[in-house]
């Protein structure tokens, strides 16, 4: 392994959030982004040949050391990871409405999801999952609410047009069709007598 990519193997392993290239690119005065990028490529076939238990990930417009999926099932036993608050189901519909319509003000998050969002949006504010992008252009100049990178962190997203689309998720929301039986089929077909 070259030394840009132990450079880079220690940033990630120390950072506690994603890094861009261009951050990894900066720890080498004498490297630029596709020098980052390479090493990054090197180190990521060596974890894979290697069958190493952690992988590099491309996500929130970075690349972050991760565990593999794999083992998520026995370290969840173990409790060694550090638990994320849940969300309720209130601050994941307001999400889902930021996410899909950012940026997005809070009378049209209220309209709707049909109650107030006051303290839904401040609580997703406090966990850096959204924030103010801006100010509507219209009668009081309203604040316009939009996703973070922790956000797509959170997710495991590389960036939002990683969310579902939206004739996914209508087919997704559909309840199952009940199958007829075989019986009602023959009675449907017979002619009827005159």
């Amino acid at each position: 392994m070259n030394p840009l990519s132990q450079l880079i193997e220690a940033a990630l392993f120390a950072a506690a959030r994603p890094v861009t290239v261009e951050e990894l690119a900066a720890l080498d005065p004498d490297a630029g982004v596709a020098d980052a990028r390479s090493a990054l490529d090197q180190l990521r076939e060596t974890y894979d040949f290697n069958q190493h238990a952690v992988e590099i990930v491309e996500l929130a417009g970075g690349y972050q050391i991760l565990t593999r999926p794999q083992f998520a099932a026995a370290l969840e036993r173990a409790q060694l990871h550090i638990r994320t608050p849940k969300l309720t189901s209130a601050a994941l519909e307001t999400m889902a409405v930021i996410a899909y319509r950012q940026p997005v003000g809070r009378a049209e998050i209220e309209e709707i999801r049909g109650v107030s969002a006051g303290g839904v949006l401040r609580t997703l504010q406090e966990r850096g999952m959204i924030e103010v992008v801006g100010r509507s252009e219209g009668m009081g100049r309203p604040l316009l609410y939009g996703t973070t990178m922790h956000f797509l962190e959170m997710l495991g997203l590389t960036d939002l047009t990683d969310l579902p689309q939206a004739e996914e998720l209508t087919i997704a929301l559909q309840p199952p069709k009940l199958l007829e039986s075989e019986d009602d089929d023959a009675e449907a077909s017979v002619p009827a007598e005159s």
